[in-house]
């Protein structure tokens, strides 16, 4: 499975080169230099996400939206009830957003709001997430990232700018060294 994210974190890669330059001069888009699942972008590199936002998984009539945040760090996860990583994961989160960092959740590929809301539930988790059961948020905004890359984490900073990309599970440990920095900036 590892070897099929890493070849296809290449593919991506390798395609990107001419496509890139048609995309806007200050909008992200992936790109993992030799297939990496681990990127930081130093603060001049850094490239705004833009037009994250969808319906809440937990309110309903609510739309949650990456501007809601506007002049914090927040860490973007990619996640869904149906995937093993995600379960060691999302109380991993659970501990950023209790510790005070923001943190957005985007369920992606459902086949019921109730699965990721019972998730949720289940293991008290209270950071806000995007319902994006179709996951055209996801490959509309994350831009050059294969659809089936879940979980994913994002770290943006104060201006919403991509600083860090983990295309594999994480831990608290791993996102906290990139928020300790944001903070010094």
């Amino acid at each position: 499975m590892k070897r099929l994210l890493v070849l296809l974190l290449l593919v991506s890669g390798c395609t990107v080169g001419k496509d890139a330059a048609q995309i806007g001069a200050g909008d992200f888009y992936l790109v993992a230099p030799g297939g990496q699942v681990k990127i930081r972008y130093a603060a001049a590199e850094r490239k705004e996400l833009k037009g994250l936002e969808g319906e809440s998984l937990m309110e309903d009539g609510k739309t949650v939206r990456l501007s809601d945040f506007d002049g914090k760090p927040v860490v973007i996860n990619v996640w869904g009830a149906w995937c093993g990583p995600c379960r060691t994961e999302a109380p991993e989160m659970q501990k950023l957003f209790d510790g005070g960092t923001q943190v957005l959740g985007v369920d992606v590929k459902e086949t019921a709001k109730s699965h990721p809301q019972d998730f949720m539930r289940s293991r008290s988790l209270t950071y806000p997430s995007i319902y994006d059961a179709s996951a055209r948020s996801f490959v509309n905004v994350f831009k050059g990232i294969p659809a089936n890359t879940v979980p994913s984490t994002f770290v943006v900073d104060k201006d919403h700018r991509v600083a860090a990309v983990f295309l594999v599970p994480v831990l608290a440990s791993d996102v906290q060294g990139v928020l300790d920095e944001l903070a010094k900036e």
